[in-house]
């Protein structure tokens, strides 16, 4: 065993492998900065320089990259309120609003350090792991697995808001959407009501620029002002350490439930943050700055999301079940340098895996110190008007929406969902519950209809399943005492009782898109009768829970309680109503369709170079030098960008009939 261990560290600190560990670090900074990209992205560019390299060098550099892009992404998350992947969604809640406050470093320091921490914690744990892990996850079932995604989705009544069944529906449309394609018992093609694109179903990618990057880009461009309010970075990054410092605690309970969740295959870090999350909001006595710019909501996430890394490589490594999308694309690397993951890693390969495990604590510390370095510099981008940011944003989440499918549909699905995400956050519908639903549905379904064929419904009964059920329990009780909304309102009791009725003076709007969202869940019902039981019993009953939940907020909105807190509309009682420097909404959402509409016709680094050209002399007001030098440098990092990713962009109709000169073409 010494002589194992030995063998990790020469191998560890080997020039070699430190270069390449650091290559990965450095490219994943740059991967997690760009929102919508995320890890998949990140290692899938990697795959390619694989072949012919010495397997601890390219496992260096891919987990490197793997280690860094959740402390990375923080970023935007931080300064734009754009996540920067599905591991920082809820870093955004807290970490934008302090951001706003002038407080960005601060933010940033908090996040990097408990990143640091989280991460490193992950790489000790899965040291552990390696020995002692493998028969603890072989003794989870599907029944067990269907009982931790409800788990996960109970967190919803920690982030429902005011109004808990305006939560339950919110969770239904992401359930909802999460059902649209093929069945997994069955592969029956469900609610795609014609439309190849739909057969199967709504890429994770653009739901979630469309649910939050879409709004919040919206909502600042009509603000016309940077995205700090204050004059000065606030007390800067090293306040944000002794913030970390300060809730130790919450950083060492956050990190075991990230490295526990991160363990559970299909979980990962797309619903980590929010566990953690709620899990803080629960536990805090003081929850009134919840949402607002608490720094306890950005140390939780941060500390969980990059422990999940630790997690999800123990059954990766272990016996060759990834643990997230991104461990996915590692093990196809695995795959490619050779190496067979399973009882092999802990026998002739045991000094293997622990460069790796030791390898992802490194990148973690030399990661989070560049990002420390980085933070000051980078925070200083909240003082820029965002006039002058809004367009390379709506430029990149484009461009990042187009990889999913690489088909002009993936635009007109950013543009519908990001429609629907105006709507949530206008009407006081919590987005993270509607991203929650639509990442858990999947495997929820999956595990359902495994469940029932070995167990039948028996599987109730498992002591498992009895053991996270009553766990789901007590996290249900403990959300619908206080629950924080996406406002950081923490509502509950005699308080919502009391809430005042922000939609009482024009609830035409709200009725329209309650009415919707019950039309929504009706078609599932509907659409699931037509098809088999194992195709139709997780629609029809989410269509059917999700209808009753709905069918109370209509009627909320609708009956004479004008002073229900399902009656929410923040254009008529918003902090900007009334301001005449606030620009309608719809007039930010015309400049994301006017993008996708010339991508269409002129194909999309055309589009971009028009639209450059027109927003930041019109919109932003700049001079005409300045304008074409933006222009120019825009277009250079789009062609760099997809070049060094081996990305495509979306072509046109002017494409079909006219043979363009480089890069036109």
């Amino acid at each position: 065993m010494l002589d194992t261990l030995l063998t990790a560290l020469g191998n560890l600190f080997a020039a070699q492998h430190l270069m390449f560990l650091a290559v990965g670090v450095v490219i994943g900074m740059a991967i997690g900065i760009l929102p919508g990209l995320g890890g998949i992205a990140g290692l899938s560019l990697l795959l390619p320089f694989l072949y012919g390299m010495n397997e601890v060098s390219a496992l260096a550099m891919l987990v490197g990259l793997i280690a860094v892009i959740n402390t990375s992404d923080t970023f935007t998350s931080v300064l734009m309120g754009i996540p920067g992947s599905s591991a920082s969604q809820a870093t955004v809640v807290d970490g934008f609003p302090l951001a706003q406050q002038g407080h960005a470093a601060r933010a940033l320091g908090a996040a990097f350090s408990a990143s640091l921490l989280g991460g490193v914690f992950g790489a000790l744990l899965l040291s552990v792991a390696v020995l002692v892990a493998r028969p603890v996850i072989l003794a989870f079932s599907s029944a067990e697995m269907f009982m931790l995604a409800v788990f996960g989705m109970s967190m919803v009544g920690v982030l429902a808001g005011a109004s808990l069944a305006k939560g339950l529906a919110a969770c239904g449309i992401g359930l909802v959407l999460g059902t649209i394609g093929p069945a997994p018992a069955t592969g029956v093609e469900r609610m795609h009501l014609g439309i190849d694109y739909l057969r199967d179903g709504l890429p994770l990618v653009v739901v979630a620029l469309g649910l939050f990057a879409f709004p919040e880009i919206v909502d600042l461009l009509r603000l016309n002002r940077p995205i700090a309010k204050a004059s000065k970075l606030g007390a800067g990054w090293m306040q944000g350490f002794c913030d970390t410092v300060r809730h130790w605690f919450i950083v060492l309970r956050c990190s075991g439930l990230g490295a526990l969740v991160g363990a559970i295959p299909g979980l990962g870090g797309s619903v980590v943050d929010w566990i953690a999350y709620g899990h803080v909001v629960q536990t805090s006595r003081d929850k009134s700055k919840f949402g607002s710019g608490d720094i306890r909501g950005v140390v939780a996430p941060e500390s969980a999301n990059n422990a999940c890394q630790g997690g999800a490589l123990m059954p990766t490594l272990l016996f060759g079940v990834p643990g997230s999308g991104s461990m996915a694309i590692f093990l196809a690397g695995l795959v490619l340098l050779g190496i067979e993951p399973g009882p092999s890693m802990v026998g002739e390969n045991l000094s293997l895996s622990y460069t790796v495990v030791w390898s992802l604590a490194l990148a973690n510390v030399i990661g989070a110190g560049l990002c420390l370095l980085l933070a000051g510099p980078i925070a200083r981008l909240t003082l820029i008007p965002f006039t002058l940011i809004a367009p390379f944003m709506m430029v990149v989440i484009t461009f990042a929406a187009f990889q999913a499918r690489r088909d002009l549909s993936d635009l007109v699905l950013l543009l519908g969902v990001g429609l629907v995400g105006i709507l949530l956050r206008r009407f006081g519908w919590p987005r993270p519950a509607v991203l929650i639903g639509f990442v858990l549905a999947p495997q929820a379904e999956t595990y359902l209809y495994q469940a029932v064929q070995f167990y039948s419904w028996g599987f109730l009964a498992r002591p498992g399943v009895l053991i996270i059920l009553a766990i789901t329990a007590v996290s249900v009780f403990l959300g619908s005492r206080s629950r924080v909304g996406e406002e950081g309102v923490v509502r509950g009791g005699a308080e919502a009782a009391s809430a005042p009725h922000p939609g009482a003076r024009r609830r035409g709007p709200q009725i329209l898109f309650a009415a919707g969202a019950a039309t929504l869940f009706a078609f599932a019902i509907v659409d699931g009768l037509r098809h088999s039981f194992l195709a139709a019993v997780f629609p029809v009953a989410v269509g059917a829970a999700s209808l009753a939940a709905g069918g109370y907020v209509l009627w909320a909105v609708t009956g004479r309680r004008v002073d229900h807190p399902a009656n929410q509309d923040q254009e008529v009682t918003g902090a900007h109503v009334g301001d005449p420097t606030v620009a309608d909404p719809w007039t930010s959402v015309a400049w994301f369709a006017a993008l996708f509409a010339l991508a269409a016709l002129l194909g999309y680094l055309l589009a971009v170079a028009l639209f450059f050209l027109v927003f930041v002399r019109k919109r932003a007001g700049r001079s005409w030098p300045v304008t074409v030098a933006y222009t120019v440098a825009m277009l250079a990092c789009v062609l760099l960008l997809g070049h060094a990713l081996s990305l495509d962009f979306p072509r046109g109709l002017l494409q079909a009939y006219v043979d363009l000169p480089w890069p036109f073409n």
